[in-house]
């Protein structure tokens, strides 16, 4: 019989709505016009419901998902059964509205918060959440390209969550090299026949949602060749008939599922469209401008993917302090008798080291997501491009630093549980396992340290990230004179120190060879995410214990404590990060590729 912890989910209500309050500065966000009347006591009570519906009837569903899994019988996609009351409470109820436009039918609350909502459901059940996450992407490149006619006939279905959508980018010959795409798009009145294959389609296909909405890239007949000939197109499962209602099936059916080491209870397809008559599609913005649409809807997913690296390391730290106190194992020196495993200090050690990351991930990560809403909602024009910068500069941050550090919680969850860790029993290896993906999809790591030092650093010259860390030697100004934070105050000193000299040295070295960038980029990404953790963590402990009262000390205290540790035993890590971005790139290229 499995323990019943396994099953269980326990909001962490309290970090989240700090980190929504004063990471996230929910009070600059509602004082946007787009906001009004809106106040931070009626969000969290959203917040507390979404908990609850993540808690009692999604976190039940995690394992049989998982056990379940999926399967392909003939043309059509079965999932596991426990989801389709799951799904059709989550469209009643409606938590995939959250930040939707109320033109389509959506609530109109603040992105910050259906990020967090994001989140508790994504540590209910991650495979199910990726469904949701990529309909919400989808809507919001719609949102911005779509002509009106498009918009009026799937952006209503797709907000409440009625329809769901996908991202078809892969191919067999093009896997994150988007030049090579050689699906076709054929000219057929004012829409397209689309033929092609795409793999690894996240809930490619299946029978929840009335319709499935697929975004695809395909080169119209006669296009560029490489990105400039790209164009995306709006394809439906379901044609729509007169009354905009799913109607005739359109050419387009998963032919394959993979076989994956996590994430089982989602679909992971390979979907042809054409093999017959060519499956009808409608072009999304301007032709061959296709990658540009794309890339909204890539954005928003490679934020959320980076929080699916929070929300599963939650889950996994969750499990492990559960077991930690249940599990009886030796003595403890000063203790008589022997005793659970949470008093051996290697067992608070590794404890500690997942509370302290998951903490520093989801303040990075909620940091980050209000940028989304100042960008799009402010009247302000330097407000909105302000925000936008600082939005570009984290995201690969929070998809890259937070997915890598997933899955060392992760897999200290497993160790925490020793031998009973390894087996499936515990639940501790599905976490394990389904956080193995988030370092992949939507950019690997090595995409997103790219970007980082490519596109937000170099091309910049570093003034974005110059700025970000003079705001936090600000921060650290203004903590002196604190005894209990002086510790903390001086090792994040010492982390933006590094963080500064090793963009100095990308700055300075870039040019000099062809692999310089590619050689120190990883290293520059995992430096950022470590000194910026320690940084939001150390504002969150000064924050906290200001305004730590009689109710609520033991969250201050375990604030500054989480802080304390985390610059104890990781912010460390700067310095061998630094050490190895900075050294001679000839040492990463010295052995030929032949020779291998």
């Amino acid at each position: 019989e499995q323990r019943p912890d396994v099953t269980t989910y326990n909001p962490p209500l309290a970090d989240i709505n700090f980190c929504i309050r004063h990471l996230a500065e929910i009070d600059k966000v509602l004082s946007l016009d787009a906001f009004e009347g809106m106040e931070v006591e009626d969000l969290e009570q959203v917040l507390e419901e979404a908990g609850k519906f993540a808690s009692d009837v999604v976190a039940p569903t995690n394992i049989p998902t998982d056990q379940q899994g999926c399967r392909l019988d003939g043309k059509t996609v079965h999932v596991a059964d426990v989801l389709a009351d799951v799904h059709r409470q989550f469209v009643e109820n409606g938590w995939q509205s959250v930040a939707g436009d109320p033109e389509y039918d959506g609530m109109g609350l603040p992105s910050t918060v259906a990020f967090a909502t994001a989140e508790m459901l994504q540590c209910a059940n991650m495979a199910y959440s990726l469904m949701p996450m990529l309909t919400r992407d989808a809507v919001a490149a719609l949102e911005v390209h779509a002509n009106d006619e498009l918009k009026q006939q799937y952006l209503a279905k797709l907000t409440t969550g009625e329809w769901a959508a996908t991202m078809n980018l892969t191919e067999p010959q093009a896997g994150s090299d988007l030049s090579a795409v050689a699906c076709r798009a054929e000219r057929d009145g004012d829409q397209f026949r689309i033929r092609g294959t795409k793999i690894y389609i996240t809930w490619g296909d299946h029978e929840l949602s009335g319709n499935v909405i697929h975004t695809v890239l395909a080169r119209i007949d006669g296009a560029p060749e490489g990105v400039r000939g790209i164009s995306m197109f709006l394809v439906p499962k379901f044609l729509l008939d007169e009354n905009g209602e799913p109607g005739e099936r359109n050419d387009v059916y998963a032919t394959a599922l993979e076989h994956k080491l996590g994430i089982h209870g989602s679909p992971t397809a390979v979907m042809n469209f054409g093999d017959n008559e060519g499956a009808i599609g409608y072009l999304i913005g301007e032709e061959n401008k296709g990658l540009y649409a794309m890339f909204t809807m890539m954005t928003h997913a490679r934020l959320e993917v980076g929080l699916q690296g929070v929300a599963i390391s939650e889950r996994a730290y969750q499990l492990a302090r559960s077991y930690a106190n249940d599990r009886v194992q030796g003595r403890v020196p000063g203790r008589e008798d022997k005793a659970p495993i949470i008093h051996h200090a290697d067992v608070r050690r590794m404890l500690m080291l997942m509370r302290c990351q998951v903490e520093a991930m989801r303040a990075i990560a909620y940091t980050a997501a209000s940028q989304d809403d100042i960008e799009h909602k402010s009247s302000d024009a330097d407000a909105r491009s302000a925000a936008g910068k600082r939005l570009s500069l984290l995201t690969p941050v929070v998809k890259g630093w937070c997915t890598e550090t997933s899955e060392q919680v992760t897999s200290l969850g497993i160790q925490i549980h020793g031998g009973m860790g390894f087996v499936e029993e515990t639940g501790a290896a599905q976490y394990y396992r389904d956080a193995r993906i988030l370092t992949i999809y939507e950019g690997t790591s090595g995409i997103q340290a790219g970007d980082l030092a490519g596109r937000k650093i170099l091309a910049d010259e570093g003034r974005e990230l110059s700025a970000l860390i003079s705001e936090l030697r600000e921060l650290c100004d203004s903590m002196q004179g604190n005894d209990a934070l002086a510790g903390i105050t001086a090792a994040v000193r010492g982390g933006l120190d590094q963080l500064e000299e090793g963009m100095n040295w990308l700055m300075a070295n870039a040019a000099s060879g062809p692999a310089v960038t590619g050689a120190a980029s990883f290293n520059l990404m995992m430096l950022a995410g470590t000194v910026l953790g320690g940084a939001y963590l150390a504002k969150s402990a000064a924050i906290a214990i200001s305004e730590s009262s009689s109710a609520n000390a033991s969250f201050g205290e375990k604030k500054l404590a989480t802080a304390a540790f985390y610059c104890a035993h990781v912010l460390p890590r700067a310095y061998g990060y630094l050490a190895a971005m900075s050294a001679d790139p000839d040492l990463t290229m010295a052995i030929a590729a032949d020779s291998f």
